[in-house]
């Protein structure tokens, strides 16, 4: 087999997780003064007062061409020290709308992405660990999910950086049939149905009750599966960060495994010019909803035109694609062991999704509450069910119901326990991460601020610098970690940037 460099397979990724808030007191204050509560009392961070730096960031740029009306963030610098923290680790703790956020680091691999986020996890329930100790007691309870169960969702959202050589409509094309079947995998359960859907007594996916439309730049109203975002965080010339937003927050690292990957390798495809199947599905949005209230996988799902499929072979006809590309040019460790996986799980959810029950969210999720249903021989209707639905997404690990899962090796793990560890303070060595997270823990009192392109330094008399970061792919360890290890002082780091 000949040797193959991908197109990107430096490609850039990265999450966003909007973690649920709960008052266990309420008349506790409202969930915006609780978050911000809640990531103050993080006690990682290398550099508490620095701000984030909203110079370059514009969420009302549509890739469709246009600009959309609104206001862009721009908070006085007390109120950003609040709402922001930037992260040992190069990525950022912040508060979006009413919810903690957690946005990993730029990672290099859907591994990558996998270790960030359990640490982010721990950040998270770090944080209300050090809040109760400081309070004298628990005041908020987070889960890593995407709906409160009364109505609300809230986002999971995947950053994938892609050329901007690829057109946008092809993007869209080619992504609408697979990221409405992604939760196939990918899904991570859900009692009950919101948004006046269809009812169901469980279903796959979070999400997908709240999809409206194909594509739009809202990420809270009239939700798109393709969103239009045209924000790169990057050389607006050279890339586009395909923003995606009809993910669920997985628990299992199996599932996020997977629902990165693939996604990955969809997009290498799209980039290296490959075949891809010419599936279209009739009235997406509605499939979407149909695949995730699926149980069997045994459901028949329109293409356009009225021929008939299965999400499980939609799926398949993406792998068979990738599976051919690679076999022509070649492949990674890393791309063979996600087809692999990819492969042996759609086998499984043709034979019996049960079979997956160490392996993916939605069917470990319904096992514990079947289980416990027969047990105590109550119902899908009964309060204590939807309880255990966000308690299986709580962040406490002593009380969320994965974690009790995990302790018990009832889950399949991706990444070790020293992954985890070292994601918490260290960032990932192949991208800009490194250069402003190594920043933020070496020159901490003098870090003024950064972004997702720049670090801020204070270098006394009322002056800040900025060193430009617009190229993800540089600042990486191999470029950058001889200089950092060497210099003692912003004052230096600057001179030999500048030489």
């Amino acid at each position: 087999m000949p040797e193959h460099t991908p197109t990107n397979r430096s490609r850039v990724l990265g999450t966003e997780t909007e973690f649920g808030i709960a008052a266990k007191d309420n008349s506790s204050a409202d969930p915006v003064t609780g978050s911000i509560a809640v990531i103050g009392h993080y006690t990682g961070l290398p550099a508490p007062g620095a701000i984030w730096d909203y110079e370059h960031e514009n969420p009302l740029l549509d890739a469709r061409g246009f600009v959309v009306d609104g206001e862009r963030d721009c908070p006085n610098p007390d109120y950003n020290r609040q709402l922001n923290k930037v992260l040992a680790n190069g990525g950022r703790l912040y508060v979006d709308g009413a919810h903690p956020e957690y946005s990993t680091p730029e990672c290099s691999t859907p591994r990558e992405v996998v270790a960030f986020e359990r640490a982010g996890e721990r950040i998270l329930a770090q944080s209300l660990r050090e809040m109760a100790r400081v309070r004298g007691g628990e005041q908020y309870v987070l889960y890593k999910n995407n709906s409160d169960g009364k109505g609300n969702s809230y986002g999971y959202h995947e950053n994938y950086l892609v050329s901007r050589a690829v057109p946008f409509a092809t993007i869209a094309r080619v992504l609408i049939p697979f990221l409405v079947t992604r939760p196939i995998f990918a899904g991570a359960g859900k009692v009950g149905s919101e948004n006046q859907t269809a009812p169901a007594e469980y279903q796959i996916s979070q999400r997908a009750d709240f999809f409206e439309c194909l594509l739009d730049l809202n990420t809270m109203v009239k939700r798109p599966i393709i969103n239009t975002r045209d924000e790169p965080h990057a050389e607006h010339a050279k890339f586009r960060r395909l923003h995606v937003i009809v993910g669920d927050a997985n628990m299992a690292e199996v599932s996020n495994y997977l629902k990165v990957g693939t996604l990955d390798i969809v997009l290498e495809l799209l980039e290296a010019g490959a075949t891809l199947p010419p599936v279209e599905l009739d009235e997406p949005v509605r499939v979407f909803k149909q695949v995730s209230r699926d149980l069997d996988m045994k459901e028949t799902l329109k293409l356009a035109g009225g021929r008939p499929t299965t999400a499980v072979a939609v799926q398949r006809a993406y792998l068979n694609a990738a599976v051919s590309f690679y076999a022509a040019n070649g492949l990674d460790p890393s791309t063979q062991d996600i087809l692999r996986r990819w492969e042996t799980v759609l086998d499984t959810l043709d034979r019996d999704p049960r079979l997956l029950v160490q392996q993916l969210d939605w069917v470990a999720k319904r096992h514990m509450i079947e289980s416990y249903m027969d047990r105590k021989g109550c119902g899908w209707d009964d309060p204590r069910i939807k309880l255990m639905d966000l308690q299986y997404h709580d962040v406490r690990h002593d009380r969320g119901l994965f974690y009790t899962l995990e302790r018990g090796d009832h889950i399949e793990r991706i990444v070790e326990e020293a992954e985890i560890q070292r994601a918490e303070l260290t960032p990932p060595p192949g991208t800009r991460a490194y250069f402003r997270g190594r920043c933020a823990s070496k020159f901490a009192k003098a870090l003024y601020g950064a972004s997702w392109t720049s670090v801020l330094f204070d270098v006394g008399n009322a002056t800040i610098k900025k060193v430009p970061l617009m190229d993800p792919h540089r600042g990486t360890q191999a470029l950058t970690g001889g200089l950092l290890d060497t210099v003692d002082s912003v004052d230096a780091l600057i001179e030999k940037l500048k030489a």
